[in-house]
């Protein structure tokens, strides 16, 4: 994406001019002096030896800049728990992981629900957060960045990039969204594309310019998983659970900091990881479920922002989202087409019809239950609930990378 456009809520740092990674490192080497950083790595037992993991693994070698690397690994036996840490262990920042299924973590996951503090199923979100944790817990890192464990197109670049925003000195940013273009032989990232855009012209042309759809819509890829932020403002985001994550922490976000204080920055020239179904007939699988998730999550934003939603808001909702998105087609057609893309125009109307259905199940939904709030409460209030567990949370995970029981 060579242009160097402002999209007007927040700052939108590109990527220009000639390429190079190794003076962003440099750059980063001095920053971490004063701003230590920590990467987390959301990482499912699926992902182990498979290509894209040995890339990361392969790329984190050479990061020098790096305080702390702390992996979440979700889904693993005793077995497989040892594996996770055999992989992890060529790194030379020595990381520490986090084992989300063994009986320490499970005992502290049921000593929070005792307290009510609810984390909800296992899965990315309540990944993230234990991960969040144990680097509140571990006190060495001033700011965090995340990334997901199944990026094809991984390189430095990326993590740099991602990295910057925050890290540097004199920008005054607590917050950073990544984004990227989405392209092989034809345009990917369908939801994005699809659903989120056009739900929120949508959205815009209903109710207004809306801050808050405003703010949403400034972002050129809010589904990304790529983030870093202040740690500051890791203990006061709440994190959802369920498959609304990205935009509900866009939203926590929204809530907690400041416009000037939030950027999205652009990581790399191309990005791919793996694909899921669109799963038309399941609600409950595939991209059909996401997009229920992020059309609950940002029904939930816009209610707490005093937004009244009724049945009629919820008609003319699909109406506009349908015709926003049958232009939407339109365009990328035609941007395909100019590039020498393919373009299935029969799956990517059928795309349509199915988000648009998962318009329609999120909005039965949310009147059914309209206080359902997936989200994990945040650090703040965990530490006023329970003032040992982070320490407890501490010694358990140095424990567990200690003895791999």
């Amino acid at each position: 994406m060579p242009d160097f456009f402002q999209t007007g809520a927040v700052t939108t740092l590109h990527r220009l001019g000639k390429l190079d990674t190794p003076r962003l490192e440099r750059d980063l080497d001095e920053f971490a002096k004063e701003t230590p950083i920590a990467l987390v790595l959301p990482c499912h037992v699926r992902e182990l030896g498979s290509s894209a993991l040995r890339g990361i693994v392969r790329e984190l070698k050479h990061v020098r800049y790096l305080k702390q690397i702390v992996v979440g690994v979700d889904g693993a036996n005793a077995r497989e728990w040892r594996r996770a840490r055999k992989t992890f262990s060529q790194l030379p920042q020595k990381p520490t992981l986090l084992w989300n299924d063994g009986p320490r973590m499970q005992k502290l996951l049921k000593q929070l629900e005792e307290a009510e503090l609810h984390t909800g199923p296992g899965g990315k979100g309540r990944n993230v957060w234990l991960c969040f944790g144990y680097v509140l817990a571990s006190e060495q890192a001033r700011m965090v960045a995340v990334h997901d464990c199944d990026i094809v197109t991984y390189n430095r670049e990326l993590l740099a990039r991602l990295c910057y925003p925050v890290a540097h000195p004199a920008f005054g940013f607590d917050f950073c969204k990544g984004y990227y273009a989405r392209v092989s032989t034809k345009l990917n990232g369908r939801v994005m594309r699809l659903f989120v855009t056009p739900l929120l012209r949508a959205l815009k042309s209903i109710l207004g310019p809306h801050p808050f759809l405003v703010y949403l819509d400034t972002f050129r890829y809010p589904l990304s998983g790529e983030i870093s932020m202040d740690v500051d403002l890791v203990r006061r985001n709440r994190i959802p659970y369920d498959w609304g994550l990205e935009v509900g922490m866009l939203a926590e976000v929204f809530r907690n900091s400041a416009p000037r204080a939030i950027c999205q920055a652009e990581l790399c020239e191309n990005y791919d990881h793996k694909h899921q179904e669109i799963s038309a007939r399941d609600p409950e699988k595939g991209l059909n479920r996401m997009a229920i998730d992020i059309m609950r999550s940002i029904f939930r934003r816009m209610a707490s922002e005093g937004i009244k939603l009724d049945q009629g808001l919820f008609e003319t909702l699909l109406f506009a989202y349908t015709r926003q998105a049958e232009d939407t087609l339109r365009a990328y057609g035609a941007d395909a087409a100019m590039n020498g893309l393919t373009f299935p125009r029969h799956e990517e109307e059928a795309a349509v019809a199915t988000f648009a259905s998962s318009i329609r199940e999120a909005a039965k939904r949310h009147v059914e239950d309209p206080m359902f709030w997936p989200l994990i409460p945040n650090w703040n209030r965990v530490e006023s609930a329970l003032p040992d567990f982070l320490d407890t949370l501490n010694q358990a995970v140095a424990e567990d990378n200690k003895s791999g029981d």
